[in-house]
């Protein structure tokens, strides 16, 4: 006789939390050294997803910013006391290349330990800032790893000016590093069309293209078995947001369906399971993968 069905496959939902000001589409046009005189919107914006999280009853993961930790405690506090995941986003939003292997290895380190000291709980993932772990940095998935880090959510398998690998797996997977460590690399939800990786796990990819679109990809990832990752930040959520005097093409990737996000956002999450990165990685290659040191030998 066959079987209970399978339940769905758990997905996961998670946020880089960051100021609108903080994109590096607006580097040339805010100044690192000008951000705390920008007026914040990150709280009221996490707010936002907090309540639309719990209207849903799902659980997310919020890979945060050292910087923004550091000014907004209690957002962090509140984040962890809905049941939510807390996860590192660097300190300040630096690209790794751009940091180079020591001034990674302290970024990565203070930002653990301001996250930790804030919230009480144990910081086991990471997201560079826009994708930055490439083939440019073969050293960065071995220095999270020996710095303490489970899992990482940084390699995009698409091709971009930018980031991305494009022949990296599409999966959540153990990749070995140096020592004979491992750490899980959990990367965003992508589709193969065309003898091509597409992006279709969240940003601007997700108020880019129509909601059917995102909707078909994690049917796609359902069919292969796969558990897919979906990715906003909380200034997705702010059409009120201040405009930036950053040239067409900035403000309209920045800005494009803003006021749609929310709504897109819950309507997803309303149609299939979705929970933090690290349930969907503990769905996806066991229970205790992430619960202790993995070592490769």
């Amino acid at each position: 006789m066959p079987g209970p069905p399978k339940p769905p496959v758990l997905h996961a939902v998670s946020f880089d939390v960051e100021e609108h000001f903080q994109v590096a589409n607006f580097a040339r046009a805010i100044p690192r050294d000008s951000w705390d005189r920008q007026p914040s919107r990150v709280e009221r914006n996490v707010e936002v997803i907090l309540a639309l999280l719990a209207r849903t009853g799902v659980r997310a993961t919020f890979f945060t910013l050292g910087w923004v930790a550091e000014r907004h405690r209690e957002m962090v506090r509140r984040i962890v006391e809905g049941g939510h995941e807390l996860a590192s986003h660097g300190y300040d939003h630096r690209f790794v290349d751009a940091l180079g292997e020591q001034g990674f290895r302290e970024d990565i380190r203070k930002t653990k330990q301001i996250l930790e000291a804030i919230s009480g709980v144990a910081v086991l993932g990471f997201r560079a800032s826009t994708f930055t772990i490439t083939k440019r940095t073969p050293w960065a998935l071995s220095v999270l790893a020996e710095e303490g880090y489970r899992y990482d959510a940084s390699i995009f398998p698409v091709r971009h000016p930018t980031y991305g690998v494009p022949d990296a797996p599409r999966h959540a997977r153990l990749e070995p590093t140096r020592g004979g460590r491992a750490i899980v690399e959990f990367p965003p939800l992508t589709v193969r069309l065309l003898g091509r990786n597409v992006a279709a796990g969240g940003g601007g990819y997700f108020r880019l293209m129509p909601l059917r679109f995102t909707s078909w990809a994690f049917d796609r990832a359902e069919a292969e078995g796969l558990n897919g990752s979906l990715y906003l930040h909380p200034w997705e959520f702010d059409p009120e947001q201040p405009l930036v005097d950053a040239g067409l093409l900035a403000n309209f990737r920045h800005r494009v369906n803003l006021h749609k996000t929310e709504r897109r956002l819950e309507r997803l999450l309303r149609s299939r399971r979705f929970g933090t990165m690290r349930g969907a990685i503990e769905e996806a290659l066991g229970a205790d993968v992430l619960s202790t040191s993995v070592r490769t030998a």
